[in-house]
């Protein structure tokens, strides 16, 4: 997902997606601990668009300030 679409989602949309993506990470980290996964560049991922989540929410904060 780019910035871009993440910046036009609202403010509920983002936090379910942040929520989602967290949980997400979880059990891929999980599940590379017990096995490892496939394609490990999948945890990388999931942490890149939770950094964009939380920026884009970080600058939606200052924005209104």
């Amino acid at each position: 997902m780019k910035y871009k679409e993440i910046e036009s989602l609202a403010l509920e949309e983002r936090n379910e997606k942040l929520a989602a993506e967290r949980e997400n990470l979880k059990k891929l980290r999980f599940a590379h601990a017990i096995s490892p996964i496939e394609n490990p560049m999948r945890i990388k991922h999931s942490r890149q668009l939770i950094a964009k989540l939380k920026t884009a929410a970080n600058a939606a904060e200052t924005q209104k300030n």
